[in-house]
This record gives structure tokens, C-alpha cells and sequence, in this order.
């Protein structure tokens, strides 16, 4: 991909996000979401490297993730207003959403939960030789989990093809990273599991892609699991209600001076700039066409309320 491509994938996500937000406050979204505008350049760089039959594991954050994996958007926004899509039948809303057409293992609204069903995955690349690799997306905060040690040590033992993307925004919920961990990186952690680990510029999309291809073919060709840590702000708030009052005054004013979307325009010519506008003009436009779709789809019958529940 070149780089009008790549920023198309990733205005595409926060132009997404930001519609997104507009239709929570306008009551069209029930329940809470979680934004990842300002960490577009992860799953955009991740999905380069990734290949059809790759599955991708995300957050309660991962919208981001779907989008880069090509789940329709049309269907994104219906599921997420609670309507009757060709998702998850308006089920799963924003944190749980699932696409397995797309090999999107989907979400997890369970801080971490999300590594050892991506370790299933790869699990099940590896006894049945499809060469396929599980990569999975986790928050700073999900490396404190019991879950996650252990799906990391299980997949290092069994060299399972798994990819680990830690998007370390610095903050886990509202407390800094920093106050948490008495490590400088979270990658640092790697070496105890015995795998490899590697920080990179999360707002650098060919910093990104160029880390996790080399994870992937590692993984692909046996060579077990690695950890890729992708450094990030958060443009947003944890959660659609949160006001982000514990950051310090410039620090979000800051942060979007360094975002991917930023960053490409600061150093664009003319010529790239108008072609950069023609994007995003463009991306407006197929978003604002994604919801009016979307807004068509029915409400789900309530009828089916007691389908897909298993006792």
C-alpha cells in the first residue's frame, strides 16, 4: 500500500469513529463505546502484513481492527445502533461485534480475555496446517492480566503462530501506564516468556506494518509467538462518557500534533495535500452513505429474543 492508501484506511477509521460518536449523542447508539481515534496507524500497518484465513482478535476498542480486516460498514453501523445486521443481528453492539467472513474473531469486553481465544486460533492453525497466523490486539492494561501471562507462556511452549499487538496508549483506563509497571516497556516482558519482543512507533503506519510482517512470517514459518508493542495517545476519552479530566492540561492538544492522520498532512506537499482532501471528501462521503444504509436495516423481531442463547 502507498501512502494515500494507507491514510484512506485510516481516515476511513477515525471518520468512523467520529460519525459514530455523533449518533451515541444523538440516541441512535445504546450502550457504551470505546473510540480508538489516534491509534489508527496500528491495525491499518498490522493488516498489511496479514493474509486471507489470518484471524484478528481485538478489544472492546477494536473497531479500528474490523475495519482494517474489511468488515462492511453498513453492517458496523447497524450492529452498533442495535439493529437487525448481517453481523451479529444487532446482538452484540459495539463491544462484542463479530465477523468470521472476515476472519474477525471479534471483541472481548473482558480487559485481556481476547489472548487466550486468539491462542485458540492458533491453536487450530497449528494441528490443522493451514498456515494461517492468529493475531491479536490487547490495551496496555490487559498485560496485568492473569489470562494473558498465561496464554502467552501456553503459546510460547507450544510455538503456537500468535501475534501479540499491545496498543500502549499510555493510559489504562484513566491511571498512566507508568503508575502501574516498574518497567520502562511492556515488550520488556518478552524475553521471561522466551519470545521476542519489539517496541515501535504506533503513529507510524510502515513502522507498524514492517514490525508485525516480521512477526507473522516468523510465526507462519513455526517460529512461535512475539510480542509487538505499538506506542499511542488516545485522541478520546476510555469511554464515550468519560471527559478525560485526569490528563494533564496540552497533553490531548499535544497528542494530535504527533496522530498518524496529523502527521501525514504536516509533511505533505501541495500536490499531496489536494489529493489528501479529495480522500477525505471522498471517506465522508462513503460513511455518510454507510449510516444512511444502515438506518434502513429493521430492529430485530423480538420475537428472536431467546435465539442464540444457550443454556
Amino acid at each position: 500500500m502507498g501512502l494515500p492508501d494507507d491514510y484512506r484506511s485510516m481516515a476511513r477509521i477515525r471518520r468512523f469513529e467520529e460519525r459514530l460518536a455523533a449518533l451515541k449523542d444523538a440516541g441512535e447508539v445504546p450502550g457504551s463505546i470505546h473510540l480508538c481515534n489516534g491509534q489508527e496507524a496500528i491495525p491499518v500497518g498490522a493488516a498489511r502484513a496479514l493474509r486471507d484465513g489470518d484471524h484478528v482478535t481485538a478489544t472492546y476498542r477494536g473497531h479500528g481492527w474490523a475495519i482494517a480486516r474489511g468488515v462492511d460498514l453498513v453492517g458496523l453501523f447497524a450492529e452498533m445502533m442495535g439493529r437487525d445486521s448481517a453481523l451479529c443481528g444487532g446482538r452484540a453492539a459495539s463491544p462484542y461485534l463479530t465477523d468470521p467472513g472476515r476472519w474477525f474473531i471479534g471483541e472481548n469486553s473482558i480487559v485481556g480475555a481476547g489472548v487466550p481465544v486468539a491462542a485458540g486460533a492458533a491453536l487450530t492453525a497449528q494441528r490443522t496446517g493451514s498456515g494461517a497466523v492468529s493475531v491479536v490486539s490487547i490495551g496496555d492494561g490487559a498485560m496485568n492480566q492473569g489470562n494473558v501471562h498465561e496464554a502467552i507462556n501456553l503459546a510460547a511452549v507450544l510455538d503456537l503462530p500468535l501475534v501479540l499487538v499491545v496498543e500502549n496508549n499510555v493510559y489504562s483506563e484513566m491511571s498512566r501506564i507508568e503508575d502501574m509497571v516498574r518497567i520502562r516497556q511492556l515488550a520488556d516482558r518478552a524475553p521471561a516468556y522466551g519470545v521476542p519482543g519489539r517496541v515501535v512507533d504506533g503513529n507510524d503506519c510502515d513502522a507498524v506494518a514492517e514490525a508485525v510482517a516480521e512477526a507473522v512470517t516468523r510465526a507462519r514459518e513455526g517460529g512461535g509467538p512475539s510480542i509487538v508493542e505499538a506506542m499511542t495517545e488516545r485522541l478520546v476519552g476510555h469511554y464515550s462518557g468519560d471527559v478525560q479530566h485526569y490528563r494533564p492540561a496540552g497533553e490531548i492538544a499535544a497528542a494530535r500534533e504527533r496522530e498518524p492522520l496529523a502527521r501525514i498532512r504536516q509533511a505533505a506537499d501541495a500536490d499531496l495535500t489536494a489529493r489528501l482532501d479529495i480522500v477525505d471528501a471522498e471517506v465522508a462521503a462513503e460513511i455518510e452513505a454507510a449510516v444512511t444504509a444502515a438506518r434502513a436495516v429493521p430492529f430485530p423481531d423480538p420475537a428472536t429474543v431467546k435465539e442464540h442463547v444457550h443454556v
